[in-house]
């Protein structure tokens, strides 16, 4: 018995030691594979920037026509100091955001009750998808006529560019509740609160935050269509500017600029999504 409860005691240990040393392993595979591509990421950037300012050297482009990108960083840093870039990403990052947030959230209420009404959607689906048939190019002219030049015309156009792709989603979402958990939490008497906080909205969000990141990006350019219409500010004004007075270096600095900021919402949106979804993890 002594040398029972010995041989368990060993077993027990090298079990214990075999468990810190794989997740020390793993976490150590994580990291590695983390720097390997923050180093992937930065050596492609840098040969992207050599292949382009080798092509301006070799076809000696004028600067009108493509400029280097060494002009392009002194026309960032000269906008970047005089405020002018800032205040102009400030007015379009506004109208994202208030945009994306109107578009949003009406796609969301109108899409979840399209799918719990049947009726409502063969009523409403063929007017939203001739909406969506639309170019909103063809849209932002009449929006800025209807409602202005000022700042509504831009959310407007942003509201209308992620309303359909959110409204799919949130249909999608919703639908995909599998029916049994249906069937348990009506055995169980759960009210309709109840029903909808905890099980359809833990079900559908993963396919909501999908359509949540699409969304940041088209609102970004909804943003710079109506600016192209008709705007005295934002990155799409400086866009238009930098054309008309053959400014290519400021052109490159507002498109590089919205990038950015598209690409910040899209990681700000992967954040909250590996927040709300670190349950699946757990679970899995």
């Amino acid at each position: 018995m002594m040398l029972l409860n010995m041989l368990h005691k060993h077993a027990a240990r090298l079990t214990r030691v075999a468990s810190r040393l794989s997740l020390r392993t793993s976490s150590l595979t994580l990291q590695a594979f983390r720097r390997a591509r923050v180093l992937m990421t930065a050596l492609g950037l840098a040969l992207f920037l050599l292949g382009w300012e080798a092509l301006v050297r070799w076809q000696d482009y004028a600067p009108y026509v493509l400029p280097g990108p060494g002009l392009v960083w002194r026309k960032f840093a000269i906008v970047l100091a005089d405020g002018t870039l800032l205040w102009h990403s400030t007015i379009t990052l506004g109208e994202v955001v208030a945009g994306l947030a109107l578009g949003v959230g009406v796609a969301i209420l109108l899409g979840y009750a399209i799918a719990k009404s049947h009726l409502l959607d063969q009523l409403l689906s063929p007017y939203l998808v001739a909406l969506q048939a639309v170019p909103i190019v063809a849209l932002a002219p009449l929006l800025i006529i209807w409602v202005g030049f000022g700042a509504w015309s831009k959310i407007l156009v942003c509201a209308l560019t992620v309303f359909f792709p959110m409204l799919i989603n949130t249909g999608v979402g919703i639908r995909s509740v599998e029916p049994d958990l249906v069937a348990l939490m009506r055995s169980l008497r759960a009210s309709r609160w109840q029903m909808f906080t905890l099980l359809e909205v833990p079900s559908a969000l993963p396919v909501l935050l999908a359509g949540l990141k699409v969304s940041v990006t088209l609102a970004v350019i909804g943003a710079v269509v109506g600016e192209f219409v008709g705007a005295d500010r934002g990155l799409g004004f400086l866009v238009n500017l930098g054309r008309n007075l053959l400014d290519t270096p400021l052109m490159f600095v507002a498109l590089l600029t919205l990038v950015a900021l598209a690409l910040c919402l899209y990681g700000l949106v992967s954040l909250l999504e590996r927040w709300l979804l670190r349950w699946m993890k757990d679970e899995g």
